[in-house]
């Protein structure tokens, strides 16, 4: 035959009609397994493609998720989407991406824009704490939280142990010898470094150690502010031997600047890895915040909910641990 295979062609050399063809390609329960193969058969043999615009038309959906992160450009959410995207594709899926740069406005706009394009289902990882306009933007889409949850209850979520993961991370340095242990991280506005600033704190209460808030920190989540805050710790009279980073970015920094400043004798502890974290000299402990994980988990729970399975929503936290490679390891400096 000349041209592109249609269903009916597909129906013709299976010897069934449209309509279970159709039911085959959109993975419906309902045939029997030797028509799904004689079918399938037809369709490879064929090199038939559905038109995802017809369906789209018919359905009021199309093939595609719409996945709505912080940035492509941090490492952790970088992973995260292309496990989505692997997992996605091998359903037939494709998968949109769209960055909120960590505003809430620019979230509102993505999330519209997605809804408007037909996705099937949204994956978010939510910032701010406004998201009235949701329920009439997405129409019931299946919708799974990833790496923080919002204040609108009944959504499932897929999140780790941050303030357990921090805790651990700065009872490993104390456990270490470390006395004086600063926090580098983003302002407490996102739950996430909410929770890690929460966690280092238990672990000073917990180990009977002052907190200076000297040694804390914040709107450093970035490589450049990040390195400035750490230069200007390192500069005090009584200046910290170590030092726990919250996030990878800011982690970036930290290294930058012990390195240009001759002090990679400071111990370091990163919640979440980096490129060449475990290539540098000493290699950077981290907590592991994994993403692979983290996006299987969410692929299982929206696949579920595209299918119209019902359930309470789900609450995943993933346990962290603290991978020693040096620089956490590292005995207070005497300087």
């Amino acid at each position: 035959m000349t041209g592109r295979a249609t269903v009916y062609d597909v129906a013709r050399v299976a010897g069934v009609s449209i309509k279970t063809v159709s039911r085959v390609v959109n993975g419906s329960e309902q045939v029997s397994e030797q028509t799904r193969q004689r079918v399938l058969t037809a369709v490879a043999e064929l090199a038939y493609v559905r038109n995802s615009v017809a369906h789209s038309l018919r359905t009021g959906s199309g093939d595609t998720i719409g996945v709505v992160i912080d940035s492509i450009a941090d490492t952790f959410f970088a992973k995260l989407v292309s496990v989505v995207e692997e997992r996605m594709l091998a359903e037939g899926i494709g998968v949109l991406i769209a960055s909120t740069g960590r505003s809430a406005g620019r979230e509102h706009d993505q999330v519209v824009r997605l809804a408007g394009q037909n996705v099937r289902a949204l994956l978010i990882a939510p910032i701010g704490d406004d998201h009235s306009y949701f329920t009439d933007a997405t129409a019931g889409l299946p919708v799974v939280l990833v790496d923080r949850g919002w204040e609108i209850p009944g959504y499932d979520t897929v999140l780790v142990h941050d303030r357990l993961g921090a805790q651990t991370a700065t009872a490993h340095l104390i456990a270490g010898g470390h006395r004086r242990i600063a926090f580098i991280g983003d302002d407490g506005d996102l739950p996430t470094i909410a929770e890690r600033r929460l966690g280092y704190l238990d672990a000073l209460t917990a180990g009977g150690l002052p907190i200076d808030d000297a040694l804390l920190r914040t709107g450093c989540g970035e490589p450049e502010p990040a390195a400035i805050a750490t230069a200007e710790l390192l500069a005090m009279p009584d200046a910290p031997t170590a030092v726990f980073s919250s996030n990878p970015r800011a982690s970036l920094g930290v290294v930058r600047a012990l390195h240009q400043g001759g002090r990679t004798d400071i111990a370091l502890v990163s919640f979440g890895d980096f490129a060449l974290a475990d290539s540098l000299e000493p290699a950077v402990t981290i907590v592991d915040q994994d993403p692979t994980l983290i996006a299987e988990a969410a692929v299982d729970l929206l696949l579920a909910r595209m299918r119209g399975e019902q359930s309470e929503a789900n609450n995943i936290v993933l346990p962290v641990n603290v991978v020693p490679r040096g620089s956490g390891e590292l005995l207070p400096c005497n300087r």
